[in-house]
């Protein structure tokens, strides 16, 4: 079936910023066939076509859509996300990154069933498209390690809610000692043994793991699936996989995420493991820094740092809500932009967030960095927000079909915004009210690839009920090994602590954060 959305207020997010009062958008076999401006309408000429809300087709299977006093948009990107705790938000307390996945993801911890995995990512899925959410980039780690039958579980997840997906393995394959600076001398005997063992899955089949999520998804859905390639951090993998990885990256042309520099604490172990080197100068050593890379939060980076990410084309994902729930710091926003490397938005996991909304991370990302210059007009603007919450999330991507934009052969990945809500009322700038006021509950309609996935306040193809209720008697039968889980984390937890507490008072002659701790107070953050 087609669809045809007149008497529409359309924002293109094309590169020429172009914007229609008023306009009809043909949708025909999931891709945008026609964008013509109107001029204002006759009285009467809205008679014969339905709601922007409203359910039904055509006898010609065209759906005629009224979209007047609604805005036309490309959907949201989220380019960086965790499905694997979605069913745990609300969990922890904000601890810093070391701590946090103490308790995110324990060495000891069991793993799931697949239904529950299929159910804790159909919670995301849901919660994205609801509030405009078109394409997801999930990296997915499991606990304690993926399988066939857990990969198939995410991306069935996918299939069915009709969420424009990609997906990689967030998976180590080196021991914890390995992977943090300091716990050779702060762990007892008896931690440290466990610490140095081999973790459950070596990089071979990690591989093999791969070579199933290629075979069987990459591509599925009418390319509405597909695969990318993660080494959680460079820190947490072996030369030989890393290297491995990049292979199935440049063959397949598919993204390829790395966590670097989150935290203070990973700068110091490049002081204390790499020579003195940053990550970013140890993964361009191994001659793996490439266009295709997403580097995932980027915030103690330095100019030298900064440089080599230019010239190699990656994309810096952008999670600035995570940065703060973590305490990991501000990115350098406008020292990226300045340099001309594209940048994303994304919501990081639903514990790091406890929420997965897109509209938050885009106001925050609009606000937080108006803190670390002097000078306002080095603020970001709320283009600039637009540009990587959409266009830079596409790019992100690398979708062998265009997205990102409400453009002639552009896939029909569009979100409805009903203009008669508190946020645009009264309406002075879209962009704007866009950026520092819509929080998701305006969008009436999410489209994916020509298909509405979500209307009238309701999924078309899932019993969000039904799901919910089943979320949550999962929940409750899991709570035990939760439970065994956390003791395990408790029993870590001092040398953790310690770990942190020596990274965080190391000056590394930079400051991503606010607080004055040793070696940090050094006047405005750069």
């Amino acid at each position: 079936m087609s669809t045809r959305i007149r008497h529409v207020r359309v924002l293109t997010m094309d590169g020429r910023g172009t914007e229609h009062a008023r306009a009809t958008v043909l949708i025909e076999g999931g891709v945008i066939r026609s964008v013509e401006p109107e001029s204002e309408a006759e009285p009467g000429s809205e008679a014969a076509i339905e709601p922007a809300t409203a359910a039904g087709s055509s006898a010609t299977s065209v759906r005629e859509i009224d979209g007047t006093g609604h805005l036309l948009m490309p959907g949201l990107v989220n380019a960086h996300f965790h499905s694997s705790v979605n069913h745990a938000k609300g969990s922890l307390d904000s601890l810093p990154l070391e701590v946090f996945m103490l308790h995110e993801s324990p060495a000891e911890g069991a793993a799931m069933e697949p239904r529950a995995v299929y159910v804790r990512t159909m919670l995301g899925a849901l919660e994205m498209l609801k509030t405009g959410v078109t394409t997801v980039l999930d990296d997915a780690f499991f606990v304690p390690a993926p399988s066939p039958a857990a990969i198939d579980a995410v991306m069935q997840a996918y299939a069915d809610s009709g969420l424009r997906a990609t997906l990689a393995l967030d998976q180590p394959n080196v021991p914890e000692i390995d992977k943090l600076p300091f716990l050779r001398e702060l762990l007892p005997p008896q931690l440290l043994a466990r610490a140095s063992s081999a973790p459950s899955m070596g990089g071979e089949e990690l591989l093999a793991c791969y070579a199933h999520l290629l075979g069987r998804w990459h591509g599925a859905e009418r390319g509405r699936l597909r695969a990318a390639v993660s080494c959680s951090a460079p820190q947490r993998v072996t030369r030989e996989y890393f290297t491995a990885l990049e292979d199935l990256s440049r063959r397949h042309d598919l993204p390829f995420y790395v966590h670097v520099l989150e935290t203070r604490l990973q700068r110091v172990f490049g002081e204390e493991c790499l020579d003195g080197r940053s990550l970013v100068r140890y993964v361009h050593e191994l001659g793996l820094l490439s266009e295709r890379m997403n580097i995932i939060h980027g915030i103690w980076l330095d100019a030298e740092d900064m440089d080599l990410i230019a010239r190699a084309g990656a994309v810096i994902a952008h999670n600035p809500i995570s940065n703060l729930r973590l305490g990991s710091g501000i990115m350098p926003f406008r020292e990226l932009r300045s340099r001309g490397i594209r940048i994303c938005l994304g919501s990081d996991e639903a514990i790091a967030d406890d929420a997965i909304n897109l509209w938050a991370v885009a106001k925050l990302a609009g606000l937080i960095h108006n803190l670390t210059r002097a000078d306002y007009l080095d603020w970001p603007k709320a283009t600039e927000v637009l540009d990587c919450l959409i266009r830079g999330g596409a790019r992100a991507m690398r979708s062998p079909v265009p997205i990102g934009e409400v453009s002639v052969g552009h896939q029909a990945d569009l979100i409805l915004l009903d203009l008669d809500t508190p946020a645009f009322t009264p309406l002075n700038d879209l962009q704007r009210q866009l950026v520092y006021c819509e929080s998701g509950s305006s969008v009436v309609m999410t489209m994916v690839a020509g298909e509405i996935v979500y209307e009238a306040g309701r999924s078309t193809r899932v019993d969000e009920k039904a799901l919910r209720a089943e979320a949550r008697a999962l929940a409750s039968r899991h709570g035990s090994a939760a439970a065994a889980a956390e003791r395990s984390a408790q029993e870590w937890l001092p040398y953790y602590r310690e770990m942190y507490l020596r990274a965080a008072a190391r000056d590394v002659g930079m400051r991503r954060t606010a607080r004055d701790d040793a070696g940090a107070n050094r006047g405005p953050l750069a």
